[in-house]
């Protein structure tokens, strides 16, 4: 079985050895579950043609712990600590703009970064 790494590595050695090998694009996040991606206002994406990198999806972290400690002879625990979770990355949110990359022949685009403004 494939990995999406390999996928990504094969998709490009694809393009590359087609003569065209990439073009760049806009898109706005139409719709997260399923995802849906809106190029130019002129046609939209779903997932079957939309390849995710990793730090675009949503990234929690479990934190909670408690500590075990010996208070004289006795092992005492500490109360739980960091209930909540961690977000580290949001993930994509609907009217995101992302950046698109179209491989060979316009059949697969990888979503590679979201677009931020400064």
């Amino acid at each position: 079985m494939m990995g999406i790494a390999d996928k990504i590595r094969q998709l490009g050695l694809d393009a590359i050895s087609s003569g065209n090998p990439v073009v760049v694009l806009f898109g706005k996040v139409l719709n997260i579950n399923p995802l849906e991606v809106t190029v130019d206002q002129r046609f939209t994406l779903d997932e079957d043609f939309l390849i995710m990198t990793e730090r675009l999806t949503r990234y929690e972290v479990e934190l909670n712990h408690t500590h075990v400690y010996m208070n004289g002879n006795t092992q005492t625990e500490t109360q739980s600590a960091l209930k909540n979770k961690v977000l580290i990355r949001e993930g994509l949110k609907v009217g995101d703009v992302v950046l698109l990359l179209r491989i060979q022949g316009g059949q697969k685009y990888v979503v590679w970064d979201k677009v931020v403004t400064t």
